[in-house]
C-alpha cells in the first residue's frame, strides 16, 4: 500500500511540498552558517516526496531547540501553513483523508525539524 500511496501522493501534491523543502534547503545553503540547516531540509525533502511508510521521531537537545527557533522564524511557518492548507483541502473527500494526514505530519515536521529523525 505504501508504494501505491507514495505514487499517488507524488502526483497529487507531494512534488510541490518536496520542491518547497528543496528550495528552503538551497536558500539556507547560500550562507555558510546555514549549511547544516540546509542539509536537514534536503533530508526532509525526501520525506515530503514519499511520506507513506515512514515515521518521524522527535528528540534533541539545546542545540536542536535553538535551531528550531531560528528555523521557525525564518522558514518554518510558511512551509507549515502550506502543508496545513494542502491537508485541509485533501481532507474534504474521504479518499483524500490519508493524504491529508500525511500533510499534517509534514506540517508538524515543518515547525520542529531539528532533533527529528525519519525511520
Amino acid at each position: 500500500m505504501s508504494c501505491l500511496g507514495n505514487l499517488i501522493w507524488f502526483l497529487c501534491g507531494g512534488i510541490w511540498q518536496g520542491l518547497s523543502w528543496t528550495l528552503a534547503g538551497i536558500l539556507w545553503c547560500i550562507t555558510i552558517i546555514g549549511i547544516p540547516i540546509g542539509r536537514q531540509c534536503f533530508k526532509f525533502a525526501a520525506l515530503a516526496f514519499f511520506p507513506f511508510g515512514k515515521e518521524i521521531y522527535y528528540g534533541g537537545g539545546t542545540m536542536s531547540l535553538l535551531a528550531n527557533i531560528l528555523w521557525l522564524i525564518v522558514s518554518g511557518i510558511p512551509l507549515a501553513v502550506a502543508a496545513v492548507i494542502n491537508g485541509l483541502l485533501l481532507c474534504i473527500t474521504i479518499i483524500g483523508i490519508p493524504f491529508g494526514l500525511q500533510c499534517f505530519k509534514i506540517a508538524k515536521l515543518a515547525l520542529m525539524p531539528f532533533g527529528a529523525s525519519v525511520i
